[in-house]
């Protein structure tokens, strides 16, 4: 099924849900978040499929200025949102402009949020993972945080034989959202990690949007520093 409903979370900031992607044979679902920027221009943090419910809604918001891939993972519907939204400014992680040259990437994303997002939207690379380098965003008017894959949190009858016990054993299927296992043995620079987890725990966070978690809707600061508090101080 697909799902094009926007959800508004709070003052200019969404979220749409969209179809289960597969990967090794467990289904995943996918969300993207939406930010309303001064201006009504729009940031599009990890695009889902994008079906014509969908545009009509995001065009009824504003201008779709920047589509964001926030690591190398979430990238599958990245070039049809730049086939329909053209102007659009795209951007990705460098090593993604490797994974995927059929790609258009016009800018990097690196430890600092572009200039244009000043004051409304910050940004913290979380380095030093063999699996990927995520980017979290910070958005300041509505307190919220956004994660896509370093929390995650699933029912386990989402998965059925071996895949549920591998779903246990990895805490993607854990009692609360928790960092999954394979990204917390991939973590081999643990400085790098605590000092960006440092950084995003500077914000005065509210609420965090995941791409595989359902939204944590208060104490969000308190939030992220339980799901991360095996990486130490």
């Amino acid at each position: 099924m697909l799902l094009a409903d926007l959800v508004q979370i709070d003052s200019d900031i969404w979220v749409a849900s969209g179809p289960k992607v597969s990967v090794a044979g467990f289904h995943y679902p996918t969300r993207m978040t939406v930010i309303r920027l001064a201006g009504r221009d729009l940031l599009i943090w990890s695009p889902i499929s994008l079906v014509p419910e969908l545009k009509q809604a995001i065009e009824a918001l504003g201008r779709v200025a920047y589509v964001v891939a926030p690591n190398t993972l979430h990238h599958l519907h990245l070039g049809d949102w730049l086939s329909a939204f053209p102007e659009a400014t795209s951007l990705a992680p460098k090593a993604l402009g490797k994974k995927r040259p059929d790609l258009r990437i016009d800018a990097y994303l690196d430890g600092q949020a572009p200039p244009e997002w000043k004051g409304e939207v910050e940004l913290v690379a979380v380095p030093g993972n063999l699996i990927t380098t995520e980017f979290v965003i910070f958005h300041r008017r509505s307190r919220t945080a956004v994660f896509t894959d370093l929390i995650q949190h699933f029912r386990p009858a989402e998965f059925t034989g071996w895949r549920q016990l591998i779903a246990r054993l990895d805490l993607m299927a854990a009692p609360l959202p928790e960092v999954p296992r394979k990204f917390r043995t991939a973590f081999l620079d643990r400085r790098a990690a605590r000092q960006a987890l440092r950084e995003i725990l500077d914000w005065p966070v509210e609420r965090v949007i995941m791409a595989h978690a359902p939204t944590q809707t208060t104490d969000g600061h308190a939030f992220i520093a339980r799901a991360f508090r095996w990486l130490g101080p």
